[in-house]
C-alpha cells in the first residue's frame, strides 16, 4: 500500500523541481524528501525520478504516477476535511494581481480546493490598485498584489526587480520616443516605467493599452514597443532589454493584505498556500 507521506513528497517535488525547494515548502528535511522518494521507488519497484547536479525530472514511470498520486491526495484531502474536527467552511473572496495569475495561481488554486474543499471561493483578477480600492470598501478579504518600495500596508512575501522586455531591443532604435505598452491606471508598473523614463529626461508614448496581460504580451510579441514586469514573470517569446539602453526601474514587492474583519480561519489557511507557492 503506497504511503500518502511519500506520495505527498513525490508531488511536491515534481512542482517545486529541486528536493531543496521541495523539503522547504514541506516543512521536512531534505533528506527524508529523498527517503520517501527512495521508498516509493521500492514499493513500486520503478524508478521515478531523475537526478542530475541541475535538475530533477520525472521518468516515464513517474509521470505514469503523478495524476494518480494527485488523485490519492486530493481524496485524502476531502475526507480529512468532511470528517476533521477543525474542517474550515464558508465563503473567501480573494483578489490576485494580474501577473500573478499568469503565473503562479494554477498551483495556488490546486493546493487549495484539495486542502479546503468547503470553502467557496470568489476569485477577482484585476490591477493590484484596483484591487487594494475594492478592499477598502469591504469588497474583499485578502488581497496578493504588488506594492511600491516605501510602502509598508500587507505581510511583504518578496521583493524583486523590474525589467525592460521587448521582443526585440531593435524597437528602441526605430523611434524617437519609447514605445509604452502598460497597464491603465492606477497600474503600479506603468507608474515606474513613466517616473523612471521622465527622472531620466527620455520621451515615451504608451502605444497599447490593456487590463489584461495576455493582451499586453501579444502587443509586445508583435513589437509594438517594450513592456514591464518583473523578472520572474517575464512572459515566454520576450526578452529583457539589456541593462544602459533605458534607465534603471526600482524593485517591486508582493505582499498579501488580509481585510480586518474577514475570518482569520479561512485567510490564514490560504495565506500559507499561497505563501508556501509564491516566496522563492
Amino acid at each position: 500500500m503506497l504511503n500518502l507521506h511519500h506520495l505527498e513528497s513525490f508531488v511536491m517535488l515534481q512542482q517545486a523541481g529541486s528536493f531543496t525547494l521541495a523539503a522547504e515548502r514541506l516543512g521536512i528535511g531534505q533528506s527524508t524528501i529523498s527517503q520517501h522518494i527512495q521508498r516509493l521507488e521500492k514499493s513500486l519497484g520503478r524508478q521515478l525520478v531523475q537526478r542530475d547536479t541541475h535538475q530533477v525530472r520525472l521518468t516515464a514511470d513517474g509521470e505514469a504516477l503523478l495524476g494518480y498520486a494527485r488523485g490519492m491526495l486530493d481524496l485524502n484531502g476531502k475526507v480529512a476535511s468532511l470528517f476533521g474536527e477543525s474542517r474550515l467552511r464558508g465563503r473567501l473572496r480573494l483578489g490576485v494581481s494580474e501577473d500573478v495569475v499568469a503565473n503562479r495561481l494554477t498551483a495556488i488554486l490546486e493546493d487549495f480546493s484539495r486542502l479546503h474543499p468547503w470553502v467557496d471561493l470568489e476569485l477577482t483578477v484585476a490591477l493590484s490598485g484596483v484591487l487594494f480600492q475594492m478592499q477598502e470598501v469591504g469588497e474583499l478579504d485578502l488581497v496578493l498584489a504588488k506594492r511600491h518600495l516605501g510602502e509598508t500596508h500587507g505581510r511583504l512575501l518578496y521583493r524583486e526587480p523590474l525589467v525592460w522586455l521587448a521582443r526585440d531591443a531593435d524597437v528602441l532604435s526605430r523611434v524617437d520616443t519609447v514605445p509604452l505598452i502598460a497597464f491603465p491606471p492606477p497600474s503600479i508598473t506603468r507608474k515606474v516605467a513613466q517616473q523612471a523614463l521622465d527622472r531620466n529626461n527620455v520621451a515615451w508614448r504608451i502605444v497599447c493599452t490593456c487590463g489584461s496581460l495576455s493582451g499586453l504580451t501579444a502587443a509586445a510579441r508583435a513589437g509594438m514597443g517594450v513592456l514591464v514586469q518583473p523578472r520572474s514573470m517575464a512572459p515566454d517569446g520576450l526578452r529583457e532589454i539589456a541593462s544602459g539602453r533605458l534607465p534603471d526601474l526600482e524593485d517591486i514587492e508582493f505582499v498579501l493584505v488580509p481585510r480586518r474583519g474577514a475570518d482569520a480561519a479561512l485567510v490564514e489557511a490560504v495565506s500559507s498556500l499561497i505563501t508556501a507557492r509564491i516566496v522563492p
